[in-house]
C-alpha cells in the first residue's frame, strides 16, 4: 500500500473515487458533499491531492483547496474505499495530506468540517482544535460548496454560523505548540447535541 501526492497520472481514479464519496454519503446518512470527475481533475492537475493505492487499486483519497487568498487550507473529501476500511488507512491519508498542505501554505491555517468522529480524532492527534465556523474561512466559495450536502438547509437556517458538522482548526502561529489530544467522548457529546438541537428545531 502507498499513499502519494497525486497528479494528471492518477485521472483514471476520478469516476471511482467520486462514486465511493457518494456511496459514504448514503451509508452515514450525514452530510458530505459531491463532487464531480472534473472537479477531482483539477485538484490531480494542480499536485492539490493524496491518493492511496494498493498496486493499481484505488484504496482512498483526499484533497487539498486554498482560501481567503491562501490565508486557509481546508483539507476535504477524505474517504477510504469499503475493502480497506478499518485498517488505519484513513489515518495515513490524513497524515500526508496535513504534511503536504503544511508544505505547499507553511503560514496557512488548516481546517476541517466534518460530522465524522474518526476524522475529528485523527484532527485533534494532528493538532486541530474544535472552533466556531466564525472562525473558519469567510470566503463564500467554500460556503457555496456545501449545497449538495444533506444538511444544507441547517447551515442557512442559522446563517452559516452553525451546521451538524465541526469546524476545526490548526493554526500554525499559535503561541501554544503543544499537541492536546481531546477524548473522543468530548466529540461524541458535541455531536450528541449538535444532532438533538436541529431534531427539536425540525420538530417545530
Amino acid at each position: 500500500m502507498k499513499v502519494v501526492i497525486a497528479n494528471m497520472s492518477h485521472g483514471k481514479y476520478a469516476d471511482i473515487i467520486c462514486q465511493t464519496i457518494d456511496e459514504a454519503a448514503l451509508v452515514r446518512g450525514t452530510g458530505i458533499a459531491k463532487r464531480k470527475p472534473e472537479y477531482i481533475m483539477t485538484k490531480l492537475e494542480n499536485g492539490n491531492a493524496v491518493i492511496a493505492l494498493d498496486g493499481d487499486k484505488f484504496a482512498g483519497f483526499c484533497y487539498i483547496e486554498a482560501w481567503s487568498h491562501g490565508n486557509f487550507v481546508a483539507n476535504s473529501g477524505l474517504i477510504v474505499h469499503p475493502d480497506y476500511r478499518g485498517i488505519g488507512l484513513s489515518k495515513r491519508i490524513k497524515k500526508v495530506v496535513f504534511e503536504h498542505s503544511r508544505a505547499k501554505f507553511p503560514n496557512a491555517k488548516v481546517f476541517s468540517i466534518t460530522t465524522g468522529l474518526a476524522v475529528m480524532k485523527l484532527n485533534s492527534q494532528l493538532g486541530y482544535k474544535p472552533v466556531t465556523f466564525s472562525e473558519l474561512t469567510t470566503d463564500q466559495s467554500f460556503w457555496n460548496g456545501c449545497q449538495t450536502c444533506k444538511n444544507y438547509d441547517v447551515l442557512q437556517r442559522t446563517q452559516q454560523k452553525m451546521c451538524l458538522c465541526t469546524g476545526m482548526l490548526y493554526d500554525p502561529k499559535a503561541k501554544n505548540k503543544e499537541i492536546r489530544k481531546i477524548k473522543e467522548s468530548v466529540f461524541k457529546r458535541l455531536k450528541s447535541i449538535k444532532q438533538n438541537l436541529f431534531l427539536l428545531k425540525e420538530k417545530k
